[in-house]
């Protein structure tokens, strides 16, 4: 094969492009063929979400990976977390999912994993597999090439998010669940059934459930504001004590109390925190660097470690697997779990809160409401701007000489006593991310965002 361009659509941790030039069939062999090459795989899991061109990429990537000499596992139309889970369960060298999650409909992308489902990032082999992927030379065609048919290991997976709940814990609750024509759909059906054979007192009202690879309904992405309202009112209209919205791919998921209220990521990884610690305490929990106050406090209060890590999958897990923490979250709603590969997944939150509410024996919206008020905070503010490193220096400029601590895990977090900012370039988009939090007043977090808004727009 000739080389081609740089390949753009690898990003820190995963692949993600715009169709056409930056991500073609052509492409998605070779990153197939590289994949196979770079990690010596001989049996590689791979999965697609519901997007118009994720099977004809899927089946390029296949192809690679077929005339390098490896067996393909393919389940079919999935979410990112069953090919984490399958890439253990069946004991695989790797594991690709073809996915964009939550970008605009002319994007898609690639989620891979490692053998053990452990990370891929440009430091262990990613910036290889690009090399490779680029130039094209790969040698000759491998024998032992196949393609084999795995979609019936999603019994195991739903046995696996089942077996970190108690079904005798749970009660009646009418949840609403929005999969936003996304992957979600036939996965929460296969784990709903179980948990009706299981005796499980749910009952659950779908909406945008059928995967459609048109997204009548927009692409699925909860934590955009202007995306929410659609699933609040389905949550009031139908009585449901809490709703949950998933995105394109599942592997994140986002709440609303039983009022349409959503609930911002930080609080729902304070209180999966405070559930783990209640089943193992003194255990580790990891989070990310962008609102940090409430999970400290409740990791403190339950007797644990917090440990902070910087934003991205590919970090939180390798956190994980470093500390043998029992679970980490991130406030953009992804959440990892030892127990699941130290891996993160969007169907195994939802059933630890509902859980949790039956053991405290009451409201989602209870739960959260000290937490919202003792620390509240602006939700992530995203900013495009010409350049991203230039911003952060001005804004740091106007701060940072009368911070009280200042953090440059990822970005620069400063802390003034009774707020804090947290400012940081994207992982995977072309944006600058600031996250405002405050002890106890509201007030503060407008104020402050409105300062830095103005600073960052005008300038």
């Amino acid at each position: 094969m000739t080389d081609i361009a740089p390949l753009t659509c690898f990003k820190a941790y995963d692949i993600r492009g715009r169709l056409g030039p930056e991500l073609n069939e052509r492409i998605a062999e070779r990153i197939g063929r590289a994949f196979a090459h770079v990690l010596g795989a001989r049996r590689v899991v791979l999965g697609r979400d519901a997007r118009a061109t994720s099977k004809a990429l899927g089946d390029a990537v296949a192809r690679g990976l077929v005339a390098m000499g490896a067996e393909v596992l393919d389940l079919g139309l999935c979410g990112t977390e069953e090919v984490y889970f399958a890439t253990t369960h069946l004991d695989a060298d790797g594991g690709i999912c073809v996915t964009a999650s939550h970008n605009p409909m002319d994007y898609n992308g690639m989620k891979m994993v490692l053998r053990g489902s452990a990370p891929l990032s440009f430091d262990n082999g990613m910036g290889e597999i690009k090399a490779l992927a680029e130039t094209g030379e790969f040698g000759p065609d491998r024998p032992g090439g196949a393609l084999r048919d795995v979609s019936d290991t999603r019994a195991a997976y739903v046995a696996k998010v089942l077996s970190f709940v108690d079904i005798a814990a749970l009660k009646p609750l009418k949840i609403m669940v929005n999969a936003g024509n996304g992957a979600a759909g036939p996965s929460f059906d296969a784990i709903a059934t179980a948990l009706t054979a299981k005796g499980a007192p749910l009952t659950f009202v779908r909406m945008h459930h059928a995967p459609d690879s048109t997204f009548p309904n927009g692409i699925p992405n909860p934590l955009l504001p202007e995306n929410q309202p659609v699933t609040a009112d389905a949550v009031v209209a139908h009585g449901a004590d809490m709703g949950v919205a998933w995105d394109g791919d599942f592997d994140r998921c986002f709440f609303f109390d039983h009022e349409g209220r959503f609930i911002p990521g930080e609080y729902v990884v304070g209180l999966l925190a405070d559930a783990f610690l209640a089943k193992f305490p003194g255990e580790t929990i990891v989070h990310d660097p962008r609102v940090i106050w409430n999970t400290q406090a409740v990791v403190a209060r339950a007797g644990g470690t917090a440990v902070q890590t910087r934003t991205g999958h590919a970090h939180l897990k390798q956190a994980l697997r470093d500390t043998g923490a029992v679970y980490g979250g991130e406030m953009s709603a992804h959440h990892y779990f030892r127990d699941f590969m130290s891996c993160d997944s969007g169907m195994i939150p939802w059933l630890l809160v509902a859980e949790l509410i039956g053991r405290r024996d009451t409201s989602l919206q209870a739960l959260v409401a000290e937490a919202r008020a003792a620390f509240p905070s602006s939700g992530e503010v995203n900013f495009r701007v010409a350049d991203v490193p230039a911003m952060v220096a001005r804004i740091d400029a106007v701060y940072g000489p009368h911070a009280k601590a200042r953090d440059e895990m990822d970005g620069i977090g400063l802390s003034f006593g009774d707020w804090r900012f947290n400012l940081r370039a994207s992982n995977t988009e072309p944006l600058l991310r600031l996250n405002v939090e405050a002890r106890g007043d509201a007030g503060l977090v407008a104020e402050k965002l409105s300062e830095i808004r103005a600073l960052i727009e005008t300038g």
